[in-house]
């Protein structure tokens, strides 16, 4: 049996709007994604929790409005945080935030460095164990 390729094709929004349509005006879908200074601070912190023993995976998720870094237990799971950058929110309350599991915002800032200071209790507490 030969292997095809496998088509992979974005999914269709279910809201249509006649100036998004992109086959006429070849237009890019904006998409919202944490740059690499972001992704560093992201990635230092996670690291750190990995080698406590306390997380053991992670999905990124690139949307329209927001960008997600979702943290696991373990990949069947839902995620035990999700940290978020939407930069419509950048003017107001701050655009990142990193929110728990049951959806309670455990910190909100302009600021990632001071939004993920919020785990170094929890990474204390972790090799306090």
């Amino acid at each position: 049996m030969a292997e095809e390729p496998i088509a992979f094709h974005r999914a269709v929004s279910r809201i249509e709007d006649p100036a998004r349509n992109f086959s006429e005006n070849n237009a890019v879908i904006p998409v919202t994604r944490f740059d690499r200074g972001e992704l560093h601070r992201i990635l230092g912190i996670y690291g750190r929790m990995v080698a406590a023993g306390e997380w053991r995976d992670y999905a990124l998720d690139f949307l329209e409005e927001m960008a997600v870094f979702s943290v696991f237990r373990r990949a069947s799971e839902m995620p035990l945080f999700r940290i978020e950058k939407r930069p419509r929110l950048r003017s107001k309350q701050g655009q990142y935030s990193v929110i728990a599991a049951g959806g309670l915002v455990m910190k909100r800032g302009h600021d990632l460095s001071q939004v993920l200071k919020i785990f170094d209790k929890k990474l204390i507490r972790a090799l306090a164990d």
